[in-house]
């Protein structure tokens, strides 16, 4: 019987001994074009990031258009900074800042129907595939599907 199923049974506290390791590296792909999906994407990259982890985001159909200019929610961005949290802009930037590689899908770029010149500027985006983005991910990292 695991401990684990010993303590719901039992109800009694159990020293839980197996500690999962940390991934090596984070793979997001980011599919969602809506804001809040996307900005929790960049607060998950942004905090790997800030633990010393690689991370890599593969934005690919309507998450594209989150690297297009103006694409972020002003009402949205507004409400978080008056909340005293970060915005989509803030961790975008820390992301970009942070070192992570953004990527974008090639076949995502074509059903959207956009091209590299739609994209923003201010940030290098690598253009690729499925194939890319996999090559890139690492056997002991993770991979989340946002």
């Amino acid at each position: 019987m695991s401990a684990l199923w010993r303590y719901a049974v039992d109800c009694r506290p159990v020293r839980l001994r197996r500690v999962m390791a940390s991934p090596d590296k984070l793979s997001l792909i980011i599919q969602s074009g809506e804001y809040d999906r996307v900005h929790y994407a960049l607060v998950m990259g942004s905090a790997a990031l800030a633990t010393g982890k690689p991370v890599t985001l593969f934005f690919t159909m309507a998450g594209i258009r989150a690297l297009t200019p103006g694409w972020a929610d002003a009402e949205k961005e507004k409400a978080f900074a008056a909340d005293g949290l970060a915005t989509f802009e803030e961790m975008l930037a820390a992301c970009r800042d942070l070192e992570a590689t953004f990527m974008v899908c090639e076949l995502g770029l074509r059903a959207e129907i956009l091209t590299a010149d739609d994209l923003r500027g201010d940030i290098n985006i690598t253009q690729g595939s499925a194939v890319s983005f996999l090559s890139d991910a690492s056997g002991n990292g993770a991979m989340l599907y946002v």
